[in-house]
């Protein structure tokens, strides 16, 4: 299989990564799509070019067992996309020290320990890209995401700084920041409440998931993270559905306390503070 592009996607067991493995698939790349339980998944049963492996990014030598897998079938890798994440809301103060650590482990040190492990083989064959879901929580704030919004803006912070020392080997960084999306992230979110913050926390949290509702779908990501692997241009920023364009837009526009009453007013509805 090595004469078509291979790109290896993390957290591919849905949402952004799902939808992007089987677009990627759709177009003839091979796919290595990688999750905690592989086992459990028959989403890509259709897709002869989409292979599972078990990946667990926060496990160094998970992800060390899983390259060597990849690569032994695929030979190749000319794509890494970053995208295994979650997130966690609540009031910071509710908020224990294992949780935030935890919360860094996968968004922050996981892509860490991935990306550590693939630049060996990118360098040996002189290219590379580097995806990355950082989200627009990356660039812009939400209430009670503190910590999410932490991890995402020193993603943004890693990447933007790795990228110099990569290039002499023809090693390309892209950041996808997508805003809602419509897709089991929700679900998948881990909300901390406190009985001191919940008359403020329980509405703005509902707000937010109220909001996903009419988010597209993950597919709208995908298509964005295809154009970041095959433009051949050195672009480091990809907002990737119209509310992200949007926000980007009128946080370079608007004075900063401006943009966050305006990013606040939505999830705020009907509280009182």
């Amino acid at each position: 299989m090595p004469d078509k592009k291979v790109i290896l996607i993390t957290g591919a067991s849905s949402g952004i990564g799902m939808a992007s493995a089987i677009f990627f698939a759709k177009q003839g790349w091979n796919v290595a799509a990688t999750m905690r339980n592989p086992k459990s998944l028959n989403e890509f049963e259709n897709y002869p070019n989409i292979k599972s492996f078990e990946l667990d990014v926060t496990s160094v030598d998970r992800v060390t067992k899983a390259l060597e897998e990849v690569l032994k079938i695929f030979v190749k890798i000319d794509v890494l996309f970053n995208n295994a994440g979650y997130a966690l809301a609540g009031p910071f103060e509710a908020i224990s020290d294992a949780e935030i650590r935890k919360q860094f482990e996968t968004n922050l040190f996981g892509v860490m320990n991935v990306t550590r492990a693939v630049l060996p083989h990118f360098r040996a064959q002189k290219s590379g890209i580097i995806l990355n879901t950082t989200s627009s929580g990356g660039n812009f704030t939400f209430p009670l995401y503190s910590v999410y919004n932490s991890t995402k803006w020193a993603l943004e912070g890693f990447m933007e700084a790795l990228q110099y020392e990569l290039t002499p080997f023809h090693i390309v960084i892209k950041n996808l920041a997508p805003g809602a999306v419509k897709s089991e992230f929700t679900k998948s979110t881990s909300f901390i409440s406190n009985p001191d913050y919940d008359d403020y926390a329980n509405k703005v949290q509902g707000n937010m998931i109220a909001s996903y509702q009419q988010a597209p779908h993950p597919i709208s990501v995908a298509k964005v993270a295809f154009k970041a692997a095959t433009d051949n241009k050195f672009k480091l920023r990809y907002p990737a559905t119209i509310q992200a364009r949007i926000g980007f837009f009128l946080r370079w526009l608007l004075p900063l306390h401006i943009f966050n009453k305006m990013i606040a007013a939505p999830l705020e509805k009907d509280t009182v503070k």
